[in-house]
């Protein structure tokens, strides 16, 4: 079991390592409308399926994508892989996990191309 604080908000996770290899999380289609379903590959498209799950889902489906993937692949995924994110997910992500935003590949990249003014 880890314990994180952030804020007033303590955060538990129990078992967040899980393997599951050779099965599926328990997400609905609609999240993957234009994947097929039967056909995804869960391991191999992770990062697209974290990011998906993140800047859609609701803390239902994070907990699902944890429990699926692990805490650290998720945070593995979400520092170091995921190139983009929108803002709105970049600071709900920020505040469910342990991590800062200046931690995340998606921010990082984002700081370094300034968008248009308008």
């Amino acid at each position: 079991m880890i314990i994180f604080t952030r804020g007033k908000i303590n955060f538990v996770f129990l078992n967040m390592n899980v393997n599951n290899s050779n099965r599926k999380p328990d997400f609905a289609p609609k999240w993957f409308w234009d994947f097929d379903y039967n056909k995804i590959d869960w391991q191999a498209s992770y990062k697209t399926i974290i990011a998906r799950i993140v800047e859609r889902g609701n803390e239902k489906e994070w907990t699902e994508l944890i429990r699926f993937y692990g805490r650290d692949k998720v945070l593995n995924a979400l520092k170091n892989e995921i190139a983009y994110l929108p803002d709105y997910a970049i600071e709900e992500v920020s505040k469910y996990f342990p991590i800062s935003k200046e931690e995340m590949l998606c921010y990082t990249k984002r700081q370094s191309r300034p968008q248009h003014w308008i």
